[in-house]
């Protein structure tokens, strides 16, 4: 079995999850794989001494950098200690980061890149609260604020902390292939993983909680109805105001239209329902209130810039069968 090493640039203040994440994710790789040392592990920081996590959590490195070996990929995650690094960490990223095979951020960990020069003429992403950060003080990056993660060749960046996972597991699909992804990620009870292209925030997400309890109420019956009539005109009336004064007091609150708003909802449930189960096109059109495949086919070429059926293609994740019952 061929070996991958990787390797984990560690400073104070990282993101514990940003290194935990990706870590347990090439662990149980190798396990799956039968070897343990499929993907062999090592962290390391400047001194090679102890370092305190932004949550106070305490890891203790390898190694130095100086003394690391040259691995197949190096993570560098991010966190508070991103915002003002050590220029020594800056230069032995410059000088080795591109020794690596693939080079991976997590995080903000793509400001560490950015400030190397080693994301210039690249396109990348990060936290979305880092997105016009990134942009504005290094407009040599081609910034990508919504998708989850983004690969440019052996470089790859990915979104805020669970990001990081979800861009591990697609390293080890690449790798090992689907299997060994899928079974990973029921043990660690994930996704398969997410898309890439899947943006950082859901509807509820993306959309800001309306202030009054009617409209949150709505939001969260939008969300589990989404095949139901949904128009401006039918929501209103559910929410026992004029279709103009809905639609206003809607876009105060959550900072989205309610157009917008129920396009996001369908989306995402269209989405699930091709990744996670076995319905027919047909089907989950009608479930996500598109009605007809057409329609869903349109919305897809346009948000996602591919059809439906070749989405479930590329990210459907077979369901485990039942076990069965002793007798």
């Amino acid at each position: 079995m061929t070996k991958r090493p990787v390797l984990v640039v560690l400073f104070d203040d990282v993101q514990s999850l940003d290194v935990t994440g990706p870590v347990e994710v090439f662990a149980g790789a190798g396990r799956v794989a039968g070897s343990g040392g499929t993907y062999p592990i090592a962290t390391a920081s400047l001194d090679g001494g102890l370092v305190r996590t932004h949550s106070g959590l305490r890891m203790l490195p390898d190694t130095t950098l100086a003394e690391a070996d040259r691995p197949h990929t190096l993570l560098v995650p991010g966190g508070e200690g991103t915002r003002r690094p050590d220029p020594r960490l800056i230069d032995w990223l410059r000088e080795n980061a591109p020794r690596a095979d693939r080079l991976v951020s997590v995080c903000t960990g793509a400001l560490l890149l950015a400030e190397a020069g080693l994301l210039d003429g690249h396109r990348a992403t990060t936290h979305w609260a880092a997105c016009d950060h990134l942009a504005r003080c290094y407009p040599e990056v081609d910034v990508e604020p919504e998708p989850i993660f983004v690969r440019d060749g052996s470089l790859s960046t990915s979104a805020g902390v669970t990001a990081g996972i979800d861009l591990a597991l697609a390293l080890v699909e690449e790798d090992l292939g689907r299997d060994a992804a899928l079974t990973v990620a029921r043990h660690l009870v994930v996704f398969l993983r997410r898309p890439g292209n899947q943006a950082q925030f859901s509807a509820q997400l993306a959309a800001q909680t309306a202030r009054r309890q009617p409209l949150r109420d709505l939001q969260q019956w939008i969300t589990e109805h989404p095949s139901d009539d949904l128009s401006v005109e039918a929501l209103a009336a559910r929410a026992r105001l004029s279709p103009r004064h809905f639609a206003r007091a809607f876009q105060a609150e959550t900072g989205t239209t309610p157009g917008r708003y129920v396009d996001r909802v369908r989306m995402e449930h269209a989405r699930r329902l091709l990744e996670q189960t076995a319905d027919g096109v047909q089907e989950v059109s009608r479930a996500a209130g598109y009605g007809t495949p057409e329609a869903m086919r349109r919305a897809f070429v346009k948000a996602m810039g591919t059809a439906p059926a070749d989405y479930r293609r590329r990210f459907h994740a077979p369901v485990p069968s039942a076990p069965r019952t002793a007798r």
